[in-house]
């Protein structure tokens, strides 16, 4: 049973999403089941809680349109990008809300919960006691301004609202007041002792469950330091209007919701039930049978909900099993910074996706290459650029191209037979003159050091090991030369050529998990069957050990095709001045408040170097294939500027011709898209995050000054 963090469904997927989560499950589902293993690979959208309300509120719409538009799109970017998940569901389901239910009242009846009066924040003003994601203030860890009532954004600490300095409402911007309401808790505090035995020795009631020496020493650290401090009960239920209702069989129900971290990682469960009732199958074996092994994948945020909290639900629930392990990943940062949504500093998947049509394996390699297994990592276009080129293109690419250009030269495409006794120069030592047997031999090694590599969840590791069968292909080629002997010494070319045939056939089938769709072109070109799965990996592992070929003498392959083609300088420099814009233009994607802190003090000479003027827009139109840019023609009068601005989700062009404006005048020009924007436009933005043009009270004449 492997599961992928849920994706919150109020904003996009981007490039840490698939580097922390879901590539990793990715490679490590497709590897089992190309052993053969019996696997289920399960995600959904996470749909409740008050970060979607918020959303709604921001955008002037229903929570359900919300998650409507990001579950669709998460099944899409998923799908592109080759995601292979058995089924992505969603927790606003009916069969999710119902099992949900189910385990909290099963638990409850268990005597499981605390119910408790507490003080908690309300907002007078809007009415409504408020959920963590509606509370900022000041975090008490790391003096970060707008951190959450959960969590700081900034330094990582997880928190209760009450912990916040200057706690203040995200509905209204009031500062809250405390006021009394009941909930049930989860008595974490109960579960210490064995939760510690279970995580630190992988023993419960000393029955050997996981060995701790295979669990990463991160999530182990973060858990220890979790519980060496004490664990304290935790509410399971909140006072919302959007989300799981606590069940109505249960006394003071009315009005309670299911907290989201009850809430959502049931939904692994329920999606589980839903992928069993669509196949068939018998969901309870993969969680319910201790010969069955549960994996859960996520990012280091998540691990104390996983480690800690969910496995104190399930094993409360007494018919669950626990987590074999939990091989969290680390962050992946944005050429020098934290990737950050807010801010709009990131990577979407989609938007890739739509920008480099045709390259998702080459985004697959390098998020790989680059997985933040043990650490943060750090993804630059530069060198996304330099490892597609080198890796992809000079080596695994070139290599592939060479032995099938050369095949359909030399025997029309048919693999060459060739005499057993015919040796040729090793690709590891140009001095050492070996056979086909023993290379063979020599490749099942290698392919198992990639199957070792991937079942202790170190793909980067294992993408090496891949690359360096590709290099020992070149080299074989390189040493050999059979261009220059195919007349000489043709049966020793034979071999070199058979022999490099069956790299390629180890490759097309070893990349599979990393580069699928690059697997099913080489399996295209080598006549080879992608439609296989279950177990090949395991059957050319037996072939090797067996000194057999993977593609026998006499096999007809096909015509040659280019798997990459190189990274242009062009491309790249779109893609960042992309980014470094971002920080310019006014964003609609904001999770910020409109009561922001007051921005560093500034001299009034400082303030005098901006050149304010008013300005009427004259034409108005949508930039190519970017949703939020206007491409604005605005008389200053004293001469016309194109400004480029974000303001296409709020604006049709159309409204706004004729619209007088404030401009930034002598802002330093930008290209954006091509298109060079001299100015910006001045606006306003309230708590919605509704944004409105800044100008005169009565019609001021076009290109006045502003002071």
């Amino acid at each position: 049973m492997v599961t992928a963090a849920l994706p919150y469904a109020n904003g996009p997927i981007h490039i840490g999403h698939l580097s922390g989560v879901y590539l990793s499950a990715d490679i490590f589902v497709r590897f089992l089941r190309m052993l053969g293993k019996d696997v289920v690979f399960v995600c959904g959208s996470d749909e409740h809680g008050a970060a979607i309300t918020i959303k709604a509120k921001k955008e002037g719409l229903e929570p359900q349109q919300i998650i409507d538009k990001y579950h669709a799109q998460f099944e899409d970017t998923f799908k592109k990008i080759g995601i292979s998940f058995d089924i992505f569901h969603r927790t606003s389901s009916a069969l999710h809300h119902e099992t949900a239910q189910d385990f909290f009242l099963k638990l409850y009846k268990n005597g499981e919960f605390v119910e408790r009066e507490t003080e908690q924040y309300f907002d007078e003003e809007a009415q409504q006691f408020l959920a963590d994601r509606y509370i900022t203030g000041t975090c008490p860890k790391c003096g970060f301004e707008n951190a959450y009532g959960d969590q700081c954004e900034k330094c990582g600490s997880t928190l209760n609202p009450t912990d916040l300095i200057n706690p203040r409402s995200t509905l209204s911007g009031a500062t809250p007041v405390l006021k009394a309401t009941s909930h049930w808790y989860l008595p974490l505090d109960k579960y210490q002792s064995w939760l510690d035995e279970w995580i630190t020795t992988g023993k419960l009631n000393g029955v050997e469950l996981h060995d701790p020496a295979d669990w990463k020493a991160h999530v182990i650290g973060q858990c220890k330091s979790w519980l060496d401090g004490g664990l304290e009960p935790r509410a399971m239920t909140r006072d919302l209007d959007w989300g799981v209702d606590v069940p109505m069989e249960i006394p003071g129900a009315a009005g309670k919701k299911l907290y989201v971290w009850l809430d959502a990682p049931i939904g692994y469960i329920s999606a589980t039930k839903q992928w069993a009732k669509d196949n068939n199958k018998d969901w309870e074996k993969y969680w319910k049978n201790e010969e069955s092994a549960l994996i859960h994948f996520l990012g280091k945020d998540n691990i104390v909900f996983h480690c800690l909290i969910f496995p104190g639900i399930l094993h409360a629930h007494g018919e669950y099993i626990l987590p074999l392990n939990v091989p969290a990943n680390q962050f992946m940062n944005l050429e020098g910074n934290k990737i950050s949504t807010s801010r709009n500093w990131a990577v979407w998947v989609h938007e890739y996706l739509k920008e480099m049509p045709g390259r998702e394996d080459e985004l697959r390699y390098y998020l790989t290459k680059n997985m933040p297994e043990q650490k943060d990592s750090e993804f630059t276009w530069k060198g996304f650029q330099e490892v597609v080129n080198t890796e992809l293109v000079n080596n695994l690419a070139n290599f592939f191209n060479r032995v099938v250009v050369l095949t359909n030269k030399y025997y029309k495409g048919v693999v060459p037979d060739f005499d057993l006794e015919e040796g040729f120069y090793s690709g590891s030592d140009a001095d050492e003159y070996t056979y086909m047997d023993s290379e063979i031999v020599a490749l099942y090694d290698m392919v198992s050091d990639l199957h070792n590599h991937i079942m202790n969840f170190d793909f980067r590791a294992g993408l090496k090991t891949i690359m360096e069968i590709s290099s020992l292909g070149n080299q074989l080629l390189q040493f050999n030369e059979p261009w220059k002997y195919d007349k000489v010494e043709p049966e020793r070319v034979a071999a070199v050529m058979n022999f490099a045939i069956q790299i390629t056939a180890v490759l097309a089938i070893a990349v599979r998990p990393f580069l699928p769709f690059t697997s099913k072109k080489m399996h295209e070109v080598l006549g080879m069957d992608f439609t296989k799965e279950n177990g090949v990996l395991l059957d050319m592992m037996n072939s090797l050990a067996e000194g057999e070929p993977i593609i026998p003498q006499g096999h007809q392959i096909n015509e040659p095709i280019h798997l990459f083609s190189r990274i242009t300088d062009d491309l790249i420099e779109f893609q960042m001045a992309k980014l470094e814009n971002s920080k310019v233009l006014e964003t609609v994607e904001t999770e910020e408040t409109a009561h922001k802190p007051l921005k560093p003090e500034i001299s009034y000479e400082e303030f005098q170097k901006m050149d304010i003027r008013t300005g009427t827009i004259i034409s108005a139109e949508k930039m190519e294939k970017a949703d939020k840019l206007l491409m604005l023609s605005v008389d200053l009068g004293f001469e016309v500027r194109t400004i480029v601005s974000g303001i296409a989700m709020h604006f049709k062009p159309e409204e706004i011709i004729g619209k007088q404006v404030t401009v930034l005048a002598n802002l330093a020009p930008r290209k954006l898209r091509g298109v060079e924007s001299k100015g910006m436009i001045l606006m306003a933005e309230d708590a919605t995050g509704k944004l409105m043009f800044i100008n005169p009270d009565e019609d001021f004449p076009t290109g006045m000054t502003i002071q």
